[in-house]
């Protein structure tokens, strides 16, 4: 960003993503101070704004006249305050940046309607990202950073780390720190987050569902000697069979990129799923659900021995893709 994006100007961050938008404010907030060390900065909430207070907060200081203002959860705004801020943000002073925060959902949107037709309104929109956007966000992250990444290798750290985008961004972060100038590979990766325990949950679910029990239960092993948690175990399973069984009923003949959005993961994943399906009988897939639903039951308690009811779990569902 530039200062003069940003002064004399109102930026508008919309979306339920709080990371997103939370960076964008970040981001307005160093660029107001890098063009002038001394500014001042306030935070406000919106459900307590007049326009006494917004007038408070723009005006200069005896220290500086250049100002970043915050108005977190505008969708509080009360109605008599509506109108004031309209008409600052029809002419904002030249020196504040004025940043207004609006957490998602319809209530507020009439404000939101009129501010976006105003000049000096910029929106930033911080939406809530699909499966498929992770690993564009992670090469994002790495290109921030100052590096590169590869497609797989962006892959395999969501696969590794989740879809908490607070912690991809720190996983990138670090391996841009700890290979400077490198490009950034699966191999990388996987020596610093294969051993997550969500990724292994559902290592351990894909070698079932692909009938190789061995490595599944190799995995298995590993995982609950490394602290993973039962329900971790269980819930990949559940995922995987609904990934199944989602990809399985899906309408024949869909562009590949309709066919994520319809099973509910991103695009790359679909290889796997049509390598599985190809081996699972609709009769035996419910028959894995129901195992599913038998092993998380016994790991809340159902059962006495969580380790047993895993192992079970691993042999039933690799003995009933082999059984097709």
């Amino acid at each position: 960003m530039r200062a003069d994006e940003v002064l004399g100007r109102v930026v508008l961050v919309t979306g339920k993503e709080e990371f997103l938008g939370e960076r964008t404010v970040q981001d307005v907030k160093a660029t107001v101070r890098s063009h002038d060390a001394e500014s001042e900065l306030s935070d406000a909430d919106a459900g307590d704004l007049t326009l006494a207070t917004l007038g408070e907060l723009s005006a200069p200081s005896l220290f500086s006249s250049v100002r970043c203002i915050i108005v977190r959860g505008l969708e509080n705004l009360p109605e008599e305050s509506v109108a004031g801020l309209l008409d600052y943000a029809a002419a904002p002073a030249e020196d504040v940046s004025l940043v207004l925060v609006h957490g998602g959902g319809q209530k507020g949107s009439g404000t939101l309607t009129k501010l976006r037709k105003l000049k000096a309104v910029t929106e930033v929109k911080s939406e809530v990202l699909k499966a498929s956007d992770y690993p564009g966000f992670v090469a994002a992250e790495a290109r921030r950073f100052g590096a590169t990444i590869d497609s797989d290798a962006g892959r395999a750290l969501v696969d590794a780390v989740g879809q908490d985008l607070r912690s991809l961004s720190s996983a990138a972060h670090q391996l841009t720190n700890d290979f400077p100038g490198e490009r950034l590979t699966a191999d990388k990766v996987t020596r610093y987050f294969g051993g997550r325990a969500e990724a292994k949950s559902f290592a351990v679910a894909d070698h079932a569902f692909g009938g190789n029990r061995e490595k599944a239960l190799e995995e298995l092993r590993w995982a609950l000697d490394n602290g993973t948690a039962a329900v971790l175990v269980t819930s990949a399973f559940a995922g995987s069979a609904r990934g199944l069984a989602r990809y399985k009923g899906a309408p024949r003949g869909m562009r590949e990129a309709d066919l994520a959005r319809e099973v509910g993961v991103p695009p790359w994943k679909l290889r796997t799923l049509r390598d599985q399906s190809r081996s699972w009988s609709d009769q035996g897939l419910a028959g894995a659900i129901r195992a599913v639903a038998r092993a998380d039951a016994d790991v809340k308690g159902a059962s006495g021995d969580a380790a047993y009811a895993l192992e079970r779990l691993v042999l039933t569902v690799a003995g009933l893709r082999e059984g097709r």
